[in-house]
């Protein structure tokens, strides 16, 4: 998968088409990223014994096909890859070329696998 935790991505389609936001978490294996604040559900929770019923608002996860990247002018961009002389595989942007400048938080995250 192209895209790291800790990107700022714009969703291209569904009900939150235009918007724009940070990935929170990624799926590898189904495709699917959960991106801050956009595809929001209701989950209503029952009350019991002592504690009241409440509805709790999540995000789900959207298909990789719905979101783009936003480069460094903050316009739509695809992903590709670059190996450097030295082998090191770097993601670069499509149109300008330029890398992808890796954050702290996808670090973290890749870290962890």
């Amino acid at each position: 998968m192209k895209f790291l935790v800790g990107d700022k991505v714009l969703v291209t389609s569904g009900k939150d088409k235009g918007k724009q936001g940070n990935i929170v978490r990624v799926f590898p294996k189904t495709g699917r990223v959960v991106v801050e604040g956009m595809n929001m559900y209701t989950r209503h929770i029952k009350p019991v014994g002592e504690r009241a019923g409440e509805k709790v608002r999540k995000e789900r996860p959207l298909p990789q096909a719905n979101i783009a990247i936003l480069n460094d002018e903050n316009k739509p961009d695809r992903i590709g890859y670059s190996v450097t002389k030295a082998g090191v595989k770097t993601r670069i942007y499509k149109k300008s070329g330029k890398e992808i400048a890796v954050t702290a938080v996808s670090k973290k995250a890749s870290k962890k696998k």
